[in-house]
């Protein structure tokens, strides 16, 4: 019998050719979904420039570290990183020491103390040692004490506009179609889910430019806190274990205010984290990937733009997707040449990362398929 292309089954060519089983649907393979904007959420408000800027503040500091003064070292005299840190009538506690210090004196390079103040036992003091700075006390009929505050600094990126041209000709949208009821509308719905896409991208991996206006991402802000599997300061191994999870949210309570409550891993770092994760999970935490860690909560995001040998630890609090005001993704007719009806679907964002200092970043993680 020859190929005649009916779905005949065994009965024979001469019958009716049988209607398609078609489902009114439209099934989208490509993946669109944007995990980190929907934890993320909506701003609150818009930015008013092509270039947005922000400021951002820290408080004096609390600790120091003890450094080497050339073998010039005296039973009451330090170095330190940071002299300026420190007054006169500080009380200072050296870690993992009873030992409390009554500072005395300041340099360029180091501070002259009373040593075991207050009856206190002394300590071992070392070369890099963290030394906490708990705090000075005002003279009665004193005078005013020296001023010290910190600099503001401003920060800034750049809007990023993403853009893409829908175009369908007069027949579609007059035609019938299935799994839609309007082509043009279908089109603009397909377009923004890309742009969705190619923000949340741009989020994570974007890199400054002012050829074409691009923000700067998440990956080219991190400076601080950029930990290296195999580094000295960071556990063994090159594999993501629970060690180096707490290790990295440790770092940042002590050293700074911020609450971390977004960990973002690719789907490989994602399965070696489910091996420590299922291991102490509660019953409700199944579904809603939550880490109950000794310094909070966090959510555990599956992004498909994270590299596979990077952990990204976020607080969501300091991180904002903004529009330009008006700009919010949108659709503008323009001008046609022929039998077809055209327009551009648009919108213009960046990213605002306060205080990059209070998230951080685990990379050269071992990888797998």
């Amino acid at each position: 019998m020859a190929f005649t292309g009916k779905a005949t089954y065994s009965a024979g060519g001469q019958l009716p050719e049988l209607a398609e089983d078609l489902s009114d649907l439209i099934q989208i393979v490509s993946p669109y979904e944007t995990p980190l904007l929907d934890a993320i959420g909506d701003s609150m408000r818009e930015a008013t420039s092509t270039h947005h800027e922000w400021l951002e503040d820290v408080l004096l500091p609390n600790k120091d570290v003890f450094t080497n003064l050339d073998g010039q070292v005296a039973e009451n005299w330090f170095g330190v990183e940071n002299p300026n840190s420190f007054r006169k009538g500080d009380q200072i506690q050296p870690e993992d020491s009873e030992e409390l210090m009554l500072v005395t004196d300041i340099s360029d390079r180091a501070i002259g103390v009373v040593r075991c103040y207050a009856g206190t036992k002394p300590g071992i003091i070392a070369i890099g040692q963290v030394v906490a700075i708990l705090g000075n006390a005002g003279l009665e009929g004193g005078d005013n004490p020296t001023k010290r505050f910190t600099k503001r600094k401003r920060r800034s990126n750049f809007m990023h506009k993403f853009t893409a041209k829908v175009e369908v000709c007069n027949n579609d949208l007059q035609a019938s179609q299935l799994g839609l009821a309007d082509e043009m509308d279908y089109q603009k719905q397909e377009r923004v889910r890309e742009m969705l896409r190619s923000l949340e991208a741009s989020i994570i991996n974007g890199e400054l430019s002012d050829e074409k206006r691009r923000m700067k991402g998440i990956w080219q802000i991190l400076d601080t806190n950029i930990f290296r599997a195999g580094g000295n300061s960071f556990p063994p191994g090159n594999v993501l274990n629970e060690d180096k999870v707490n290790h990295v949210l440790k770092h940042l309570w002590e050293n700074s205010s911020g609450n971390v409550d977004l960990i973002i891993v690719g789907g490989y770092q994602k399965r070696v984290m489910n091996k420590f994760l299922i291991a102490k999970a509660r019953a409700d935490d199944a579904e809603a990937n939550l880490y109950h860690s000794d310094y909070g909560i966090c959510k555990i995001i599956t992004c498909r733009w994270v590299p596979q040998d990077a952990v990204l630890f976020l607080d969501s609090s300091r991180i904002n997707v903004l529009p330009l005001a008006g700009n919010s993704f949108y659709f503008k007719p323009i001008a046609k040449s022929g039998d077809y009806e055209a327009g551009e679907v648009m919108g213009v964002y960046t990213l605002e990362l306060k205080n990059e200092e209070m998230h951080a970043v685990i990379r050269d993680l071992a990888k797998g398929e």
